[in-house]
């Protein structure tokens, strides 16, 4: 029998709430700053660790920046199974609204990659969206 197994890719969570920074902001000169926490959450039976960053980050206009890179604010976090990661970031729009999504790289104890995607979520100033 094999040890080989393939990773589900619901078997991370992503959880993200976001932010308004009015004290960061300064909407005279187009400029909303945003903070997004995000719970990383392994619900597999194999530890996984996070390699990569991949966002994609839209403003309201339908302007789309791409961001791509290594780990999460410096870090590399290994999840044991069962185990959450959590951090705080941020982005900046030039609109009042926008939103973010994307995906983690991620690698098994196997060494298999895989893509553990993130959802959608809105940034917005309080009171705009109705």
């Amino acid at each position: 029998m094999s040890n080989l197994h393939s990773m589900p890719v619901e078997a991370i969570l992503v959880q993200v709430r976001s932010e308004y920074l009015p004290d960061q902001s300064n909407p005279a000169e187009s400029r909303y700053v945003f903070a997004y926490h995000v719970k990383i959450t392994n619900e597999s039976a194999h530890a996984a660790r996070l390699l990569t960053r991949h966002w994609i980050i839209m403003d309201g206009e339908e302007r789309v920046q791409e961001v791509r890179g290594d780990g999460v604010v410096g870090q590399q976090p290994q999840l044991a199974p069962g185990e959450s990661y959590e951090y705080t970031s941020g982005t900046v729009l030039e609109t009042p609204v926008g939103s973010m999504h994307g995906s983690y790289g991620m690698i098994d104890e196997d060494g298999q990659r895989f893509e553990a995607p993130i959802p959608a979520f809105t940034l917005a100033i309080p009171r705009v969206l109705h």
